[in-house]
């Protein structure tokens, strides 16, 4: 037995061939991506006119532009700055902050004042006392006190004028660069600058202000080597006497197998203590470096 459907009418059919439906969705999810494809054609130059252009880098150097500020532009014009990213900026400004234990070392008076400590305490036969953490401590901070009239002026002529924007960040460090220099010049030998400066083939300087940190530096280095041992020296020599003193005095006695060391150290002390030694040592470092 067979079904069969008659159509009466001439309305749409019911029922369509799934072929006819097929391609009647294809088509037209062909005209929906067309569309889309000239929607987007014309949309790129607006998307285009949009993107800002790259910047251009700025003209200072990087000291400048890591201030936030132009090089060749005064602190105090109201025109654009340009200046780097934040990350950038703490990383350039980080990587100058290693550079401060070698300008530490360098530059001030620190050298000297560590090495006549070690010696000191070297010359009293004490192995750890004190320890290194108090000597670096006193060695600072007397620093700080020798440097305190040179720090001060870096503080008037450079710091406090790039504060108020006044100065650029390049002619804030040429700025503080200047007392330094004076500082140095007056500890540094005449020998010992113009060995550097013939081997650096450079000079005769007119005067003490033209000589470059570039020779200057390993100069004073080199004489506040020099000082550094010959204060150890005469430090060392009155501490020598009491341990001859010592180990005359216990060869005599025929006590030879006791060590000298341990004898004569309560004298060393004593001795240290009778004298104010510690005040001693810390006014003969700072009344060695000339004003």
């Amino acid at each position: 037995m067979s079904l069969t459907v008659t159509r009466k009418g001439s309305g749409p059919a019911l029922f369509t061939p799934l072929q006819a439906r097929t391609r009647s969705r294809g088509a037209a999810w062909l005209w929906v991506g067309l569309a889309l494809l000239v929607a987007l054609f014309l949309a790129m130059p607006a998307f285009a006119q949009a993107v800002p252009a790259p910047a251009s880098p700025a003209v200072g150097d990087a000291v400048d532009r890591a201030l936030g500020q132009l090089g060749g532009q005064a602190a105090g014009n109201s025109g654009q700055s340009g200046s780097l990213s934040l990350s950038l900026q703490v990383l350039i400004i980080m990587g100058l902050l290693t550079v401060l234990p070698g300008i530490l070392l360098m530059m001030t008076s620190f050298t000297r004042i560590i090495i006549v400590l070690a010696i000191l305490r070297q010359a009293l036969g004490l192995q750890q006392t004190p320890p290194n953490q108090v000597l670096l401590g006193l060695s600072l901070f007397l620093s700080f006190f020798i440097m305190a009239p040179t720090i001060t002026q870096i503080n008037t002529t450079a710091i406090q004028p790039y504060a108020a924007g006044q100065l650029a960040g390049t002619q804030m460090i040429t700025t503080a660069g200047v007392p330094l220099h004076a500082f140095m010049v007056k500890q540094t030998r005449i020998k010992d600058v113009t060995m550097f400066a013939e081997m650096a083939k450079s000079g005769p300087y007119a005067s003490p202000r033209d000589i470059p940190f570039s020779v200057l530096l390993p100069a004073f280095v080199t004489s506040e080597l020099k000082t550094a041992f010959q204060i150890g020296f005469l430090i060392f020599l009155p501490f020598i006497v009491i341990d001859l003193v010592v180990a005359t005095v216990l060869m005599s006695l025929g006590m030879a197998m006791l060590s000298p060391t341990i004898i004569s150290m309560p004298f060393k002390l004593l001795l240290f203590v009778l004298v104010d030694g510690w005040a001693l040592t810390m006014g003969s470092l700072a009344n060695s470096f000339a004003t």
